[in-house]
């Protein structure tokens, strides 16, 4: 929902939302029988009610409001716009946009950061929370996320990229430097990094998988087309891709677990479409074929 007129909030649009008691009482205490959308958000905030207004930007939706500032320091804020920030972003707590969040400089969030639409950070960013975006981002330096990572589009790295407890991206992840995720990690499309990979969980790529060092799953290994390799392709139990498999060192799987190649294409096609490559035969090769050159 994108609001592009100013908004007034009365007691009749929050009943009509079913809000909770409390959240009721304390806008009816405020003596305001109409409140300016931001302004509520913001009252909100100061007042400690921070989950509060997410509620409200979750009910109302976003606006066209675009908010212009040098530097951002706050200890938590949550605006129904877009933020354009040409310096630093420093938020001890929560930090929360209906729209875009653009900064020039770097940014540190202690908290969850929700952005409704698109993220650009020219420097490096640090989220000690959760991190949402709702269509994608780019980040220019390295990206580390504490928490869970969730991207609704395409995400850019352009240095290194630490995940927390899951990182789900639905687009194109392309990473400058290695990739770490604490936990598992699914992405909707193709995967491309200039360093190695990390997965303490399963690892899923709906796509291609091409990494410049080693690739390294705790859990299962699955790729929908194929995985290449400048180092080793190792998992603790499965690896299964729909094409290729191309690794510089060694491909191994976990005791008692197999390695499957070209599940996706026919077998007529698997010496061009489904060779395994890697400096030996690795054990247990269920499919796909092997080849020496």
């Amino acid at each position: 929902m994108m609001n592009t007129l100013r908004v007034d909030v009365d007691r009749t649009l929050i009943r009509a939302k079913r809000p909770c008691s409390d959240g009721y009482r304390w806008f009816l205490r405020r003596q305001a029988p109409i409140s300016d959308y931001q302004t509520l958000l913001d009252d909100l905030v100061a007042a400690g009610r921070v989950g509060d207004a997410c509620w409200l930007l979750d009910q109302l939706g976003a606006t066209d409001e675009v908010l212009h500032v040098d530097n951002l320091a706050a200890e938590a804020l949550v605006f129904a716009g877009t933020i354009h920030c040409r310096g630093h972003v420093e938020v001890s707590g929560l930090l929360r946009t209906g729209g875009d969040l653009h900064v020039g400089g770097g940014a540190r969030v202690g908290g969850a950061l929700q952005v409704g639409r698109e993220l650009k950070v020219e420097g490096g960013l640090r989220c000690e929370g959760p991190l949402d975006l709702g269509s994608g981002g780019r980040v220019g330096w390295s990206l580390e996320v504490l928490q869970r990572l969730a991207c609704g589009g395409e995400l850019r790295v352009g240095g290194a990229l630490g995940g927390g407890e899951s990182v789900q991206v639905s687009g194109q992840l392309t990473v400058g430097g290695d990739v770490t995720a604490q936990g598992d990690l699914h992405c909707e499309a193709g995967m491309k990094l200039q360093g190695d990979l990390h997965v303490a969980g399963d690892a899923f790529v709906a796509r291609g998988l091409d990494a410049a060092g080693a690739v390294q799953c705790d859990g299962h290994l699955r790729a929908g087309w194929g995985v290449r390799a400048s180092g080793d392709i190792r998992a603790t139990r499965a690896i299964r891709v729909g094409e290729s498999l191309n690794a510089g060192g060694v491909i191994e799987a976990g005791p008692d677990y197999g390695i499957f190649a070209g599940l996706a294409v026919p077998m007529g096609s698997w010496p061009s479409c489904a060779f395994v490559k890697a400096a030996q035969r690795p054990d247990r090769l269920m499919s796909g074929v092997w080849s020496d050159a």
